[in-house]
């Protein structure tokens, strides 16, 4: 087989071609930009583009089929070729579907907690060597690739991302693995440049429910008023189990589950990953996992990526990173890091980096989400904005619409820097969240410099 990647320099993407490179395939790929760490996972595997930029010369009617990333424009030039020539052109999910279809398909979605979760699964059937194909939207220990297909895999996990599949196909990817157990964590709305309204965003949750194959079963999250009204009105072709949060203690800093009087430490904590724990237990149960052994294995989860993790610490400092960008994510990830760790003082820094988070008519979505932290900030940086096409925000706006009047505001990440760096005080936990990067302030080494 004979694959080209139109934008293989992507998250999801370049792992995708590392796959079905080792899977034994001829793979190419081309793209304007690729950064790090794909570019170097693609220069290991000998699959890096000679040069950069689009080329129709790269399309020849021997290709068995293009995969076409988000990152790639409908009006690309190899696009354009490969439709003329006629080639077969898949969105990365639904090659996914196509090299599983034949698997038991388990696809995990909701507005947060679906990385999380997926990872946990991951983890858990690696602990207990099963063989399985996946998808993953973060880093895991322990698996090399984000992304792994196979002949002889019977299951597939997939993370199932409500967002578009490829510039030609505005379909949500999750609609495309029409999964046998599917797991929803909850909705909060987010990606408004494609969902105007919640009740928009909403409906897709709604199809994707209709898209569980017949006799399969679909985990929810209990809590969710919204979804769970949802989830009432579907006929009984499948079977839905409900899920809530885990019984736990905190002791010394330490999360400990409680299962039957037994105490279970564990390496991750927040209310947010108790919830997850419950809904990853239901689908590794559905995989042939008891409770007992999956308990023994989520012991030992370090989290995954980006997922609360711990970029530096001491018994006096830590710093912590998250992926949190969304309202939703934004509250439960301070809140978690502010109960783990009471007694220190707590300073959380928000990044506004989304298209949603920086839309004017959004932001009053973050109202209260910082609240519980005794130094709340938040940073943006003007040239994002300008990016994205977005009014400038003024300082008085970003507080009115959190809500709070003791936010400090930063647009420039070397302020933003000094700033960290002078506080004098021990006993404390600085909390950083984004799905961007900072505008590019080197956050590993800025944890070094606070700890020491």
């Amino acid at each position: 087989m004979r694959i080209h990647f139109i934008a293989i320099g992507g998250s999801a993407m370049h792992n995708l071609a590392i796959t079905l490179h080792k899977k034994g395939y001829f793979v190419t790929g081309s793209d304007d930009e690729i950064f790090e760490p794909s570019k170097t996972r693609l220069l290991k595997y000998d699959l890096l583009p000679k040069t950069f930029g689009w080329n129709k010369e790269n399309i020849s009617s021997d290709i068995d089929a293009i995969i076409l990333g988000m990152h790639a424009r409908e009006d690309n030039p190899e696009l354009l070729e490969a439709r003329k020539i006629g080639l077969k052109i898949y969105s990365y999910p639904e090659y996914l579907y196509e090299q599983t279809k034949d698997k038991k398909r388990v696809v995990i979605g909701g507005s947060h907690g679906k990385t999380t979760i997926t990872s946990m699964v991951m983890h858990v059937l690696k602990y207990f060597n099963m063989n399985f194909d996946y998808m993953v939207g973060a880093q895991l220990k322990g698996f090399e690739t984000m992304v792994k297909l196979s002949d002889d895999a019977p299951i597939a996990i997939f993370e199932g991302d409500e967002y578009l599949s490829s510039p030609i196909d505005k379909r949500p990817k999750f609609h495309l693995y029409k999964p046998n157990i599917a797991l929803i964590t909850g909705l909060a709305w987010d990606h408004i440049n494609v969902f105007p309204t919640f009740e928009e965003y909403v409906k897709q949750f709604d199809i994707f429910i209709d898209k569980i194959e017949d006799n399969g079963t679909l985990i929810y999250y209990e809590g969710d008023d919204v979804l769970k009204e949802i989830v009432g009105k579907k006929s009984a072709q499948i079977n839905k189990v409900p899920y809530n949060v885990v019984k736990s203690i905190i002791i010394e800093n330490k999360t400990y589950l409680i299962n039957e009087n037994k105490k279970i430490p564990l390496l991750v904590f927040g209310n947010h990953n108790l919830q997850n724990i419950s809904g990853a237990k239901l689908v590794c149960n559905k995989l042939g996992i008891s409770n007992d052994d999956f308990y023994e294995a989520i012991s030992k989860f370090e989290g995954a990526a980006k997922r609360l993790q711990m970029l530096a610490g001491n018994n006096n400092k830590k710093v912590f990173f998250d992926f949190a960008h969304s309202p939703s994510k934004l509250k439960a990830t301070v809140d978690a890091v502010k109960n783990q760790y009471p007694k220190k003082k707590l300073i959380a820094c928000i990044e506004l980096h989304t298209f949603s988070s920086l839309n004017s008519d959004f932001l009053c979505q973050y109202k209260s989400t910082i609240d519980n932290a005794d130094i709340p900030i938040v940073f943006f940086n003007p040239e994002t904005l300008k990016h994205k096409k977005r009014e400038l925000l003024s300082e008085d706006f970003v507080k009115e619409s959190f809500q709070n009047m003791a936010l400090k505001i930063f647009t420039d990440k070397d302020v933003l820097k000094d700033f960290l760096l002078n506080i004098n005080e021990n006993n404390i936990v600085l909390l950083l969240m984004s799905s961007g990067n900072y505008a590019g302030l080197n956050l590993i080494e800025l944890s070094k410099q606070i700890i020491n």
